[in-house]
Parts: C-alpha cells; sequence; structure tokens
C-alpha cells in the first residue's frame, strides 16, 4: 500500500470519528409523531439548540442518541436569526466542543450530522463556500458546499475536528447555510441574560 492510500485511509478514519463524536451530541426533535429536525446539545446542563422553523411550539419530543425520548421545554425561538433553544430535564450530558466559525477559510472539509429525509444521524462530507464575516445579510451565514436535505435543520456542522462551527439551517442555491457559532453563542448568552424566559423576535 503506497503513501496515498495510507493517507487517504487515515483521512477516512478521522473523518468516521468526527461523525461519531458529533452524534453523540445531536438529537432528534421531533413535532408530535413526526422528526421535525435535529438539535445540538450546547450546554452539559441539557439546553439543546435547534432551528427556529423546527421549534413549532411551546415544547417537543427530543430523541437522545441512545434513543430515549424526553420531554423538552422552550426557552427562546428568534426567527430572524433562525434560532431556538429547549431544555430538557436535569441531567449531566456530553456537549458539543465548539469554534468560532469566522476562522474558517474556504476549501476546509466540513461535516454534518442529521436525520435527512428520516435516516437517523446520518453524516454528510462537504467543503467550506464562504465564512461567515459577521455582518448582515449572505455574508452572515456560513455557506458550505455539502449535501444536506430536510431533517438537517437544527444539526450540527463541524470542522475536520469536529469542533462545532454552525447549526444548519437551509439550502440556497444548491449550498448548505448554516448559522455560525458566533451567532448561536450570542443568542445563547441573552436567554441566560434575560433569565431563559421564552421570547420571539
Amino acid at each position: 500500500m503506497g503513501a496515498a492510500d495510507s493517507g487517504s485511509r487515515d483521512l477516512e478514519a478521522a473523518l468516521a470519528d468526527v461523525a461519531d463524536r458529533l452524534r453523540r451530541v445531536t438529537v432528534q426533535v421531533r413535532a408530535g409523531s413526526r422528526s421535525a429536525g435535529a438539535g445540538v446539545v450546547w450546554l452539559r446542563q441539557g439546553l439543546v439548540v435547534t432551528n427556529a422553523h423546527v421549534a413549532t411550539g411551546a415544547t417537543a419530543e427530543v430523541v437522545l442518541p441512545d434513543g430515549r425520548a424526553l420531554d423538552a421545554r422552550l426557552l427562546a425561538r428568534d426567527p430572524r436569526r433562525d434560532l431556538a433553544a429547549f431544555v430538557l430535564p436535569a441531567g449531566d450530558r456530553a456537549a458539543a466542543i465548539r469554534v468560532d466559525a469566522r476562522g474558517l477559510r474556504p476549501g476546509e472539509l466540513v461535516v454534518a450530522v442529521g436525520h435527512p429525509l428520516g435516516v437517523a444521524y446520518a453524516a454528510a462530507l462537504g467543503i467550506v463556500h464562504r465564512a461567515p464575516n459577521g455582518g448582515r445579510g449572505p455574508g452572515a451565514w456560513l455557506q458550505a458546499d455539502i449535501r444536506l436535505a430536510p431533517g438537517n435543520s437544527g444539526g450540527p456542522l463541524a470542522d475536520a475536528a469536529g469542533r462545532i462551527v454552525g447549526i444548519n439551517a437551509m439550502i440556497v442555491g444548491g449550498l448548505g447555510f448554516a448559522v455560525p457559532t458566533h451567532v448561536v453563542e450570542r443568542f445563547v448568552h441573552e436567554i441566560h441574560r434575560v433569565g431563559g424566559g421564552a421570547r420571539a423576535a
């Protein structure tokens, strides 16, 4: 086996490990009997971040990676940023490792995990198309050339080291758009600052 083959196998193994780590912090968010999308355990205390368009009610059934289904309460919902947060019953859970997406460069590898078209915990691989610039408009989103589908919404987008860089939100022109981590962190900080009351912006 040549050096190129060995390097390819090493990369494949590393990406499979990243997908496994992401699955441990990814949940299913169900509205009624259907799976509406995904979510990410953002804090160990049980704060789950997802998209506002996934959070359709004041409560949701959140299915953990081990298959347990828990009732979660909506803490906050912000349609403008397409973010929402639920809180799970008390417990110490594995939480996402995050990094600022503004440090990404076009061409870097990214990995998504979600439940596209009802396929639980499926992984997808892509590359960064455009990193967020911190402003408004299209440049505020993290854009990736990656295959996403309904059911990926609210799930994690991570770099090749497995650190979450965004929350997958939509597909535009064949590109995946994700809410970058610095925007999510600001949203979570606001929840804590106002005491966790549900709100709409």
